[in-house]
């Protein structure tokens, strides 16, 4: 993964671990969010932010410099969908784990910390967790350095899914295509081309038994009209593109369905931004609201593709 993509999976960690200690009543307790992240990794981030700041602004931030990284999080518009995604992920996987799913599939995995802050759920599941080869590894020393070792039944799989399709990496592991899974998809679609994220939607198919299901996340793609907030032209996706995390593509949520239905997913929910803080307004103390734009789908596989379809 390149340098800034893992930018995005540290601070998407320590978005989580913020919201753990900050809101009186969490949606989800994830400590470990804070602890994947080395120090020397949050002063560097720490440091990039303060060289944007003029420098009237950079002197406030210097009386209270542990709150600089903080207060960055909490503010980034990205912070609530962060939190709220995590928690649908689990909401729909404990429903799957309940019905007798026993694998668990997390592409783009990044910093996640499932298989570390709920071991009585996890410890049931098979946890097949794919990343680029370099963020993975940043992840597995950290747990190293913690002190922890993780079961058997958790998997990494280094992979580069720009280079190599789904269902390849997975044959390198030993998740059972015959048997259903539950996939994860965070963050990751807006920065794949359409034809990607169809390919990948595709591989879920191919990989996973009929009855499988897949969360993910996408943007409305009318965000990407000039004028739109992930627009080419718009001074955030910009400043973001300089990083080398250029925004790609959305979905039309009009034609979802009709997406899905096309690679063999059958639509469960589509969440946009002001759904998803509905679901969980009674739920936090504070009320998290991403942008309407932002939506988190839950679909299922309804048939079995051939295995090297899509992919």
């Amino acid at each position: 993964m390149r340098e800034a993509a893992s930018r995005t999976a540290m601070a998407t960690s320590l978005m989580r671990a913020l919201h753990s200690r900050s809101d009186a009543s969490p949606l989800l307790d994830d400590p470990w969010g804070d602890r994947l992240i080395p120090n020397s990794e949050r002063d560097r981030m720490s440091q990039r932010i303060l060289t944007r700041m003029n420098s009237e602004a950079r002197a406030r931030a210097l009386l209270t410099p542990d709150s600089i990284l903080d207060e960055f999080l909490r503010t980034n518009a990205a912070y609530p969908g962060v939190v709220i995604r995590s928690r649908y992920a689990e909401d729909a996987l404990r429903q799957a784990a309940d019905r007798g799913v026993r694998q668990y599939v997390l592409i783009g995995a990044g910093f996640d910390s499932f298989a570390l802050r709920r071991p009585a759920f996890s410890d049931a599941l098979d946890i097949f967790e794919i990343d680029h080869p370099a963020t993975q590894l940043m992840k597995i020393e950290r747990i190293k350095e913690c002190g922890v070792s993780l079961p058997e039944s958790v998997h990494f799989i280094a992979a580069d899914l720009v280079k190599e399709d789904l269902a390849t990496a997975l044959t390198r592991s030993s998740f059972q295509r015959n048997e259903a899974a539950f996939f994860s998809l965070l963050g990751v679609t807006v920065y794949l081309t359409r034809e990607a994220n169809l390919a990948t939607l595709r591989a879920v198919v191919t990989c996973g038994s009929e009855g499988s299901e897949l969360v993910f996340t996408y943007v409305d793609q009318r965000e990407f009209a000039p004028g739109g907030s992930r627009s080419p032209h718009n001074q955030n996706a910009r400043a973001v593109a300089t990083m080398g995390e250029p925004y790609v593509s959305g979905f039309d949520p009009k034609e979802i369905a009709k997406d899905l239905a096309d690679v063999g997913l059958e639509l469960v929910e589509d969440l946009d931004g002001n759904a998803m803080s509905e679901r969980y307004s009674g739920t936090s103390a504070n009320v998290l609201q991403p942008p309407a734009s932002l939506h988190i789908v839950r679909a299922r596989v309804r048939s079995r593709l051939g295995f090297g379809a899509g992919g």
